[in-house]
């Protein structure tokens, strides 16, 4: 099974199957943590938001789960945009964008990681009403 698996990396057939793979993964993880989260809310789970009130860049990303879980992806969306959209990288990587984002130089991958973090972190200071006057 393994070298079928194997023989099929680099083919389009393969993409189309890596990424199939992991949209089931995805979507078996987001219906459990929905499940558990349903069952038992945990409340805050980020250390910085718990500790001073101020959310973190990453804040919203288990909530991206849940939501995607119980099927609503605008409330997915909105809870933190980049943890979205790098899911979706990541989802479809095989396609071709793993291939683009290994091709850059360390310096524009760290830039791109950067300013990705940044637009989180402005978004959730917006979500959470930070950066009103």
């Amino acid at each position: 099974m393994t070298t079928r698996w194997a023989g099929t990396a680099g083919t389009p057939r393969g993409a189309a199957l890596r990424v199939a793979v992991r949209a089931a993964g995805a979507a078996v993880a987001a219906l459990a943590v929905a499940l558990v989260h349903d069952a038992h809310d945990p409340g805050v789970l980020c250390p910085l938001r718990r500790f001073t009130g101020i959310p973190c860049p990453g804040c919203g990303s288990t909530t991206v789960f849940i939501e995607a879980g119980h099927g609503d992806l605008l409330a997915a969306l909105l809870a933190n945009p980049v943890t979205v959209v790098a899911g979706l990288g990541l989802l479809l990587a095989p396609l071709g964008p793993g291939r683009w984002w290994w091709a850059l130089p360390n310096l524009h991958r760290n830039v791109l990681i950067g300013t990705a973090l940044t637009a989180s972190w402005l978004w959730q200071l917006h979500r959470y009403d930070f950066l009103l006057p």
